[in-house]
């Protein structure tokens, strides 16, 4: 990888800016306690394979090529300096940038499933961001959802053929936004609204969502095309041996 020292300096330095501004909320996408113990159990469950595979997917695909692991550890760094601004937002979450569409257009999407994990377990023990009882509704929502959505986005704009930074563009934005429909889901799933029920709880949670996290998402997408364009000028070798220049994978 050319400039290597520039492109750790550079991410070293974004985060601490980051850290530096970030207020500390107690929260991530669901705050600690904020969802009944079965649900915690439920989404955890669902949760778990993805991020088992992928542990395995890196793993694998490190052996492979141990030039990759740079790449890696810099997709973790994004997804935590993202996720690590927060704007309090419905009782009980927050609005913050995901970081998981990098990652999936680059590694596929299960990868992303174990890094979110790390992320998010951080967040809560070393940052005071909570959800440790909530990291499987988190992890599935901002680590599984997203990363699959930002794929099949992906995909689909290669074969209509649109040019691939604009691909990236939706793919990332799109994955965003999906993360926080799915979060709107689990919260109305656990606190139904006494007129209207589900529907209207649903309704509520992703109304007062959009008025944050749509700028957002179109931000995240810009900063993602950013970044891919410093891959592709200084890490091109690094980005041909994931395949990023034929195809992206799930």
């Amino acid at each position: 990888m050319k400039s290597k020292g520039k492109l750790i300096l550079g991410l070293a330095l974004m985060t601490t800016a980051f850290l530096a501004v970030s207020p500390v909320i107690n929260a991530m996408h669901i705050m600690e306690g904020y969802l009944p113990l079965v649900h915690a159990v439920i989404w955890g469950v669902i949760a778990l394979p993805f991020v088992i595979g992928g542990y395995f997917s890196i793993r694998k695909k490190i052996r492979e090529n141990r030039k990759l692991l740079l790449i890696f550890a810099m997709a973790g760094a994004y997804c935590f300096v993202l996720s690590a601004l927060k704007i309090p937002s419905v009782t009980g979450s927050s609005s913050h940038p995901t970081g998981t569409g990098l990652g999936a257009v680059l590694f596929g999407a299960l990868p992303m499933a174990f890094i979110s994990v790390l992320v998010l377990l951080f967040q809560s023990l070393l940052l005071a961001h909570g959800g440790l009882t909530t990291l499987g509704a988190n992890t599935f929502s901002m680590g599984i959802v997203g990363p699959f959505v930002a794929v099949g986005v992906y995909l689909l704009t290669k074969k209509l053929k649109i040019n691939r930074l604009v691909g990236i563009f939706l793919a990332t934005a799109l994955s965003d936004l999906l993360t926080y429909v799915v979060t709107s889901f689990q919260l109305a799933l656990a606190h139904p609204a006494a007129n209207g029920g589900f529907a209207a709880s649903l309704t509520e949670f992703m109304g007062i969502f959009a008025i944050t996290q749509v700028p957002i998402a179109i931000i995240e997408g810009l900063i993602t095309v950013i970044v891919i364009i410093g891959f592709e000028s200084y890490a091109r070798p690094e980005l041909k041996g994931l395949g990023y220049f034929e195809e992206a994978r799930a």
